[in-house]
């Protein structure tokens, strides 16, 4: 299955050095495979491979080269800002895949400035399921099984149990103790496990700090390498000025929204579909800057007297639509009436799972069968 992101690196991939970040198993090796019948594959985690790190002996007559968990070599920048500036990409183009740690490096310096153009490649949603399935059924695989590749298509709960364990492992004892020196791996998985159950909450960090036993700088810190490694993304509070002030605590939404739990069946329901309500804007807000150039951004509204608006989507930094999330209430929502008021220009929606009618209120704020519109989403 063609994945949404081939045909725009290959608008690039003769002039720029393709950089693809994403979470761990997420599709990317098997994406840069795409884009040619004869290339050259090296990993960096490979014995076999090593020399072509140390030594520059790859395979320089294909006309596509893969270097994967480059990132791992020291210097690996300046490394590849040499084949850039010795030949360029024309005979041969170059793709780097690699985690979130990639990206960490690339924002460290400027040794690829001007070289490279980068994408990140994120797990199936309904938009890039549409024509797989029927809409329902790809929206309760996603709940089940996630939107990565594997357990996904094999849909199988056996299958999805052993793989978030090798998943986790990967993250947690590889991927993470190569960052940072982390003893304390159990409190690092029961953070996760907190997290997993306050997705659509704001979090306090004061409160998991208490909880895990550390301080809050620790939890912060701990936090930030979630993030670094794809296992969470952080939505974070608009700072526009309203009246009546808004709270600075971020929410937490996972990549695997499977992770998601709730005390009840309905409840895991509701935060997993915020969570897919997340995961599909933030993907095509970052399709949309990956690709196109545009400047959007994701964020949510919770104003002190705990009016809230799940998510507010800003271009060139002017909020452009506001949207509520809800699994079955068909009246508009209060929190959404009264902060909408504060953003005249902007388009106001509530996307409800199930919604019999659709309609639009009398003061312009749509509701929507949440399902019909993620497999449309368009910016």
């Amino acid at each position: 299955m063609e994945r949404y992101l081939k045909s725009r690196l290959q608008d690039y991939i003769d002039r720029k050095i393709i950089l693809i970040m994403g979470p761990r198993q997420v599709g990317k090796t098997t994406l840069a495979k795409s884009l040619s019948d004869s290339l050259a594959y090296y990993n960096y985690d490979t014995k076999e491979d090593v020399r072509v790190f140390t030594r520059g002996e790859w395979d320089k007559n294909k006309p596509l080269v893969i270097f994967d968990e480059l990132h791992k070599k020291k210097n690996w920048k300046l490394w590849l800002k040499g084949i850039f500036d010795a030949s360029g990409v024309k005979h041969q183009h170059i793709v780097v895949t690699g985690s979130a740690r990639l990206d960490i490096a690339k924002k460290m310096g400027d040794s690829l400035a001007g070289r490279f153009f980068s994408y990140r490649l994120h797990p199936f949603d309904l938009k890039e399921l549409k024509g797989t399935q029927s809409l329902a059924s790809n929206y309760k695989r996603l709940l089940q099984f996630s939107g990565f590749p594997e357990p996904l298509f094999e849909a199988t709960e056996r299958f999805y149990g052993l793989w978030k364990k090798t998943h986790s492992d990967l993250i947690l004892r590889q991927d993470l103790l190569s960052l940072e020196v982390i003893r304390d791996l159990d409190s690092l998985e029961l953070l996760i496990e907190l997290l997993s159950m306050q997705v659509g909450s704001t979090v306090s960090y004061k409160s998991l700090a208490e909880d895990l036993q550390k301080d809050e700088k620790t939890v912060k810190a701990w936090l930030r390498h979630l993030e670094n490694l794809y296992v969470v993304f952080r939505v974070d509070p608009s700072t526009m000025n309203l009246s009546r002030g808004v709270k600075k605590a971020g929410k937490y939404y996972f990549f695997d929204l499977a992770r998601v739990r709730g005390k009840t069946p309905e409840h895991t329901e509701s935060a997993r579909l915020e969570n897919l309500v997340a995961l599909s804007l933030k993907k095509e807000v970052d399709f949309q800057s990956d690709t196109e150039g545009k400047s959007y951004d994701l964020k949510f509204i919770k104003l002190r007297d705990q009016k809230e608006v799940d998510f507010v989507i800003f271009k060139d930094k002017t909020p452009v639509r506001l949207i509520e999330v809800k699994l079955g209430d068909a009246d508009v929502s209060g929190s959404l009436r009264a902060i909408g008021k504060y953003f005249a220009g902007a388009e106001k929606l509530q996307l409800v799972r199930s919604l019999a009618r659709e309609y639009t209120s009398a003061d312009g704020i749509q509701v929507r069968r949440a399902l019909d519109y993620l497999e449309e989403l368009r910016l």
